[in-house]
């Protein structure tokens, strides 16, 4: 009677192929889903660095424009009846600082006593705005939020109060922001510095769009944007992945500006951020195409060896009546090992898919550019020193006047200023150190079990090296660092890198070009 029953050589070949395709598939898409989010959690962490720079820098300005404003406050008050004079000193305070698009100086009434320029025909109008009211009748200096004023404009305006000797309120001076037209804004924050994609804009405390350096989203109200709402509920710094203005799904990170209570939002769209991923997925499914054809040969020939046995003791079990036969048939357990031994076949060929995986799982863990570690991995590697209690010193240190490299020599220049930097990192220090791309043009060197005097040592030495040698831009560069040390600055590794950032902060203050290291 002819068997029609699937033979074992055909099953062997159908769950060893099936097993394959199905790891494969498993496994290229794990490292894949890993990658991307660990390019979006990249992301945000880039976006928020960014934004918090901003914030600090428009934070700062704005409180130095204040200041400019009160100082002139003064000598206004002893002219306030002069309308020509105040006229001048109007000019006078405009032409001084880039800050303003126009001043005005306003009694207590909140009539117009004179503008710069003159040619707002403002002399003599009161002012009904209720950001105007508010200043007068808090008399203290106030950064209004957005509105439209007499001359028509949508403008911010940031005010100082007038007090005489006497201490007799007399007005205010003021000076405005033409959101719709070129302003101290786009100085400031300019376009976001890593591609064409990624965007910043700043939105005042109720979620009105007041920068957006494509100008065409200015003065909306998007109180209910995922990111916008994000950004205005929290006030301070973080990260967030949702809508973004342009309905768009966007890994962001926002800042607070508290002199003025804005936000300022930076913010890249995942198609662009999770671009890499699919590269890399396309990248291994075809690498892993070959070795299926190899595998699938091995597993023909393979299947063919260890059914050829199994197939005669199928037979003698089948044609066999006898029970102690039956027995001795069940105690053998040869076919166990030609099992495991297909497996292990398999697994040398699924050797170098996973070499891949792993691969692909480096890439993430590493900056593209330079090929240092990235933020996220000194960040976990930090997090596992604290709870090891481990002692570690801390080298943070970046390019004076990196900005300059890029603008005179292009940022192909730049980029190959940053990967000397790079190389030149890992020749100075020790097997045990660890290097890392902090951000832009911002690094970090952690030295397990190293004191800071041993760290300074090495910053100095990194140091002296850059300002010795030519970097691709056919001359030296300079860099200012700060040394700090765990736990002597701080047991968490956030507090130790805050206090390297400030001793950073005070190479710079100093002169640059130095190193700074922890009492």
């Amino acid at each position: 009677m002819k068997n029609n029953k699937i033979k074992l050589q055909y099953l062997i070949i159908g769950v060893a192929l099936l097993a394959f395709i199905l790891t494969s598939i498993v496994s290229i898409w794990s490292g894949y889903k890993l990658n991307k989010a660990n390019l979006g959690e990249s992301a945000m962490v880039t976006n928020r660095v960014y934004a918090q720079k901003v914030a600090e820098t428009a934070n700062n300005y704005l409180a130095e424009q204040q200041k400019i404003l009160k100082v002139n406050a003064k000598y206004i008050a002893e002219r306030i009846d002069d309308q020509s004079d105040l006229e001048k000193h109007a000019d006078f305070i405009r032409n001084q600082t880039s800050a303003f698009n126009s001043i005005a100086i306003v009694n207590k009434k909140a009539v117009v006593l004179a503008t710069s320029p003159q040619s707002l025909d403002l002399v003599g109008v009161k002012l009904t705005a209720e950001a105007t009211k508010k200043a007068i009748k808090e008399q203290k200096p106030m950064i209004s939020q957005p509105y439209t004023s007499v001359s028509g404009r949508l403008i911010v305006f940031v005010t100082t109060p007038i007090f005489s000797e006497k201490n007799e309120y007399l007005g205010l001076i003021g000076g405005t922001i033409y959101l719709k037209e070129k302003n101290i804004l786009y100085k400031l924050l300019g376009a976001h510095p890593y591609d064409g994609q990624s965007t910043v804009y700043v939105v005042d405390r109720d979620g009105t769009i007041i920068y957006d350096e494509r100008k065409k989203n200015i003065a909306r109200d998007l109180p209910d944007n995922d990111i916008i709402n994000m950004a205005i509920h929290k006030k301070t710094t973080g990260v967030v992945k949702g809508e973004n203005t342009e309905n768009q799904i966007a890994f962001a990170g926002y800042a607070h500006v508290k002199n003025a209570d804005w936000m300022v939002i930076a913010q890249r769209p995942a198609s662009a951020v999770e671009a890499p991923a699919k590269q890399l997925f396309k990248q291994m499914f075809l690498i892993a195409l070959p070795f299926l054809a190899i595998s699938l040969i091995i597993v023909i020939f393979l299947s063919y060896r260890i059914a050829k046995p199994l197939q005669r003791l199928a037979q003698l079990t089948e044609s066999s009546k006898l029970n102690d036969e039956e027995n001795n048939f069940r105690s053998v357990q040869a076919w166990y090992y030609e099992v495991i031994q297909l497996k292990e076949a398999l697994i040398q060929s699924f050797s170098h898919l996973h070499e891949q995986v792993l691969e692909l799982t480096g890439k993430s863990e590493r900056d593209g550019l330079t090929g240092l570690y990235n933020r996220r991995t000194l960040d976990d590697r930090l997090m596992s020193w604290t709870k090891e209690q481990k002692s570690y010193a801390v080298i943070m240190f970046d390019v004076d006047h990196f900005k300059n490299v890029n603008d005179t020599y292009g940022h192909d220049v730049g980029d190959e200023v940053l990967r000397f930097i790079a190389a030149a990192m890992l020749q100075h220090v020790r097997t045990t150190d660890s290097c890392y791309r902090f951000g832009g043009e911002e690094f970090v060197i952690l030295l397990p079990g190293a004191s800071v005097d041993v760290a300074y040592e090495r910053a100095e030495e990194l140091r002296q090296y850059f300002e010795q040698t030519n970097s691709p831009t056919s001359l030296p560069i300079h860099i200012s660092a700060g040394v700090a040390e765990c736990p002597s600055d701080g047991v968490e590794g956030n507090g130790v890198l805050k206090k390297a950032d400030q001793l950073l902060y005070e190479a710079k203050q100093n002169g640059r070009n130095q190193v700074r290291k922890s009492n």
